[in-house]
């Protein structure tokens, strides 16, 4: 039997819904899992005032800042990027931000696919658009991303596209980010995230979101620098608590 026959095809880009309302799956897990997540550790979020105000499509928004009624980009879809550290930073975002409009996280399903029940799960709670890094996602990822912010949802992306190696410093990035905002016209907000690298009983983990960086004007590649630079500066210097670190390989490996 050969590979192709023994191993699940990749979904594709779209098989999964994208919308700003919240399923009522991903509310009831919310709901439970937040105040978990409280218990176990300790969050501190700064910036909550720079999120923009969501719960519009961009054509609604458009309208809407065209009669005055809402400031420019602070109503409608957007893109968030993030630095990734640990399997809990997606976790993180999905609890610091709004319910709606629902965050879109862009994802490989290789794993998933190989635990039904995780898949099932998955296609409940919905956020989630496949990419299949095998053949390098293809226009129907670009497609499924610009339909989801003309819809008035939200799409979360760690540009770096793996774990870093350490707490402080942030890898190269992928240009996608740069890209879907400009082709729609969509702010980019940077968020740091710091002590997620290795995770124990009431470790301390900040988040920092920045002011949220508009499209209109930029380029490519100055987005990408604009959008690198002010992650830079969000970061905050990382330094290893001393003390006990109860259930440090439990929590840090708990979702690999």
């Amino acid at each position: 039997m050969s590979e192709t026959e023994t191993q699940p095809a990749l979904p594709a880009a779209d098989v999964l819904p994208v919308q700003p309302q919240a399923t009522l799956a991903f509310r009831v897990i919310k709901a439970v899992v937040g105040p978990l997540f409280h218990l176990v550790f300790k969050f501190r979020v700064e910036g909550c005032e720079h999120v923009p105000q969501g719960g519009a499509s961009r054509t609604a928004a458009r309208s809407d800042a065209s009669r005055g009624d809402v400031p420019p980009q602070k109503k409608g879809p957007y893109l968030i990027i993030a630095n990734h550290l640990n399997w809990i930073d997606a976790w993180i975002l999905l609890l610091v931000f709004p319910t709606e409009p629902r965050l879109h996280f862009l994802a490989n399903p290789a794993n998933l696919i190989q635990h039904p029940i995780h898949w099932r799960v998955v296609k409940a709670v919905g956020g989630y658009i496949p990419v299949d890094l095998a053949h390098h996602a293809g226009a129907s990822l670009y497609q499924h991303v610009d339909r989801c912010l003309e819809r008035g949802g939200v799409v979360a992306i760690f540009p770096e596209a793996a774990y870093g190696p350490r707490e402080g410093e942030l890898q190269p990035f992928k240009r996608g980010f740069a890209y879907f905002a400009i082709d729609n016209r969509v702010p980019v907000l940077p968020v740091a995230l710091s002590g997620t690298k290795d995770l124990w009983l009431r470790k301390e983990i900040q988040v920092r979101i920045g002011q949220s960086i508009p499209a209109e004007g930029q380029t490519v590649d100055s987005l990408y620098e604009l959008a690198r630079r002010q992650m830079e500066e969000l970061l905050p210097e990382y330094r290893e608590p001393a003390g006990r670190k109860p259930l440090r390989k439990f929590l840090t490996r708990l979702l690999y």
